[in-house]
Parts: structure tokens; C-alpha cells; sequence
């Protein structure tokens, strides 16, 4: 039995394979240093040999063998920390999961337990006003409505999130005018509405861009823009909604010179039941939750800021196709 043998031998052993092996030969012909590597061997040193130099490239390779060691436990630990921060992130992330669906199974109890005393009590306003009323009464059956309209909004609202983060909706985008879109929603809010508020001022600075798109969802979102810039500016406050594209992109904006978001809000915009888009601590916070959804499912963005000179900018950008 030779060196080589007893070199493959020891790397064939589980418990001796990661000794350093040195062949020290008088064998100094390239076939048997070629051989000496191939068997296993860290280094090949021929005879005559200088002590100084054995012992150095000894020392060498004892210190490369401890490192490995070393680097070997260290990997140990490393894919150990790994493994319980992965366990970790798993349990966080099923817990967020939960809460996620704690909160649109919440929604759409609501969005159906809130529709039959609604229909109920909006076909009582709809009886009394067909009766002889004061003016006082009028006012509070005015009020009613108004709460019971806000009601079925918040109602349609949430189910409508429900129906986007369940994948209900499957997409059926059709080619159509933008202009179209933004004329049926600001119709649709001026009925809502009834007058109450300034009238909204259009900006269209090309008429006749298309866009892929499923225009129900589109115009809802204009009209909760448009409902929420009236609700914390004021019946002052003056809305402007703007078409305009920019290379491949079509923008749709809506702006108001009301109080704006705090910076407290900004952080939690597109949070269900966050307080981000009421501007004060109040509502529900629902509407921009719920057109962030409209816009991911175009495969669009929404982008939020507050003007210079005081206000909301709201923009809804699609790609065109």
C-alpha cells in the first residue's frame, strides 16, 4: 500500500476525510503530483525538502483546516438563526393573513346586514315625503336621506372591497373615453349630492384618450374622490378633476383646496379602517382603501399629496394600452 492509497483511503472515511494530507515524495514527476491531488491530497512536497518550508506549509494548512471548521460551525449557527426567523416571518405572516380576513369577512357582514334596515328606511323617507310635511320636518326627513344615502355608500363601499381582495371580480376591461367616465361620475355626484356643493371644474386637456378599463369601478372611484374632498372641505370647496396623459401613461387627478392630509394620515392611506383619508379623526376610512384596490386591479397606481398652497392631489394613473 502506498501513499496515494492511504490518502484515498482516509478521504473515504467520514471521520478522517478532513485531515490535511501532505504527500512528501521523492516522486517528482507531473503524473504522480497530478495523481497526489486527485486522490485527495491539500499539498505535494518533493524531496529534498526544506524543513522550514514543511513546517510552514504544515502550520498553513492546519490553520485552513481549523477555519473551515470554524466557518462550518459558524454556517451551523447562521442556517439555525435562519430557520427560527423563517418560523417567525411564517407565524407573523399567518397572523396578518387572519387579521386580513378577520377584517373583509367583517366587511362583508356589514355590506349585507346594513342593506335591508337601509331599503327599510329609505322607503319610509320615500312615503313621508309624499305626505303634507312642515319645514322642519322636511329638514329632518332631508337629514335621514342624507345619512341613509351616506349609509348605503359605506355599504356598497365595502362590499366592493370584499369582492377585490376575494378576486370575485374577474377583469372586463373594455375600450372607452375617459371624458365619458368622468362626465357619468361627476352626473352621478351632482344627483348625490343635490346641489350642495360648488359645481366640480373639469380640465380636459385631450378629449379623446382611451383607456382599457372595467368604467363601473373607474367611476366609482372618481365619485369617492369627489365625496371625500366634499365631506372635510366644506360646501366651499372647490373641486377640479383633470385629464392629461404623459407618454404612456393616462392621469386622471382630482384636487380640492380643502385641509389636506396630515402627515400622521399619510402614513396609513390605504389602511382598512385606518383614518388616513378623512383628514381628522373620524370615519372609517375606506375610500381610498378601496380605490387603491380599483387601481391595482388595472394594474394602475394611485399617488397622494397635499399642493403647496393648501389642498388634495389625488391622481389615478392607467397605462395606456
Amino acid at each position: 500500500m502506498d501513499g496515494f492509497e492511504v490518502c484515498k483511503i482516509l478521504k473515504e472515511n467520514p471521520e478522517t476525510r478532513d485531515i490535511p494530507v501532505i504527500f512528501l515524495t521523492a516522486k517528482a514527476d507531473m503524473n504522480s503530483i497530478v495523481k497526489g491531488f486527485a486522490v485527495g491530497g491539500q499539498d505535494y512536497i518533493t524531496k529534498p525538502f526544506n524543513a522550514s518550508e514543511l513546517l510552514a506549509r504544515t502550520e498553513t494548512h492546519i490553520q485552513l483546516h481549523e477555519q473551515k471548521i470554524a466557518l462550518a460551525k459558524m454556517n451551523e449557527i447562521l442556517e439555525e438563526k435562519v430557520k427560527e426567523r423563517t418560523l417567525q416571518l411564517e407565524k407573523a405572516y399567518k397572523r396578518l393573513n387572519q387579521l386580513e380576513k378577520a377584517k373583509t369577512d367583517f366587511l362583508d357582514i356589514i355590506s349585507h346586514e346594513l342593506r335591508t334596515p337601509l331599503n327599510g328606511i329609505t322607503g319610509l323617507t320615500t312615503l313621508l315625503n309624499l305626505t303634507k310635511l312642515s319645514e322642519e320636518q322636511q329638514k329632518y326627513i332631508h337629514y335621514l336621506e342624507d345619512v341613509a344615502n351616506r349609509l348605503t355608500r359605506f355599504s356598497e363601499t365595502a362590499l366592493l372591497i370584499t369582492n377585490l381582495r376575494a378576486n370575485r371580480s374577474q377583469p372586463d376591461f373594455l375600450p372607452t373615453q375617459v371624458k365619458y367616465i368622468i362626465e357619468s361620475a361627476l352626473k352621478q355626484f351632482e344627483e348625490n349630492n343635490r346641489g350642495k356643493y360648488q359645481s366640480v371644474q373639469l380640465e380636459m386637456k385631450e378629449e379623446d384618450l382611451l383607456v382599457a378599463a372595467n368604467t363601473t369601478l373607474v367611476k366609482k372611484s372618481l365619485e369617492m374622490l369627489m365625496d371625500n374632498a366634499c365631506k372635510y372641505g366644506g360646501s366651499d370647496v372647490n373641486i377640479r378633476l383633470s385629464l392629461s396623459s404623459n407618454g404612456n401613461q393616462i392621469i386622471l387627478s382630482c384636487s380640492d383646496d380643502g385641509p389636506g392630509f396630515s402627515k400622521d394620515s399619510q402614513k396609513r392611506l390605504f389602511e382598512l379602517f385606518s383614518t388616513g383619508d378623512v383628514l381628522h379623526q373620524e370615519g372609517t376610512g375606506l375610500s381610498l382603501a378601496a380605490i387603491k384596490l380599483i387601481m391595482d386591479y388595472h394594474n394602475g397606481k394611485i399617488e397622494v399629496n397635499n399642493k403647496k398652497g393648501g389642498g388634495a392631489l389625488v391622481r389615478l394613473i392607467f397605462n395606456r394600452e
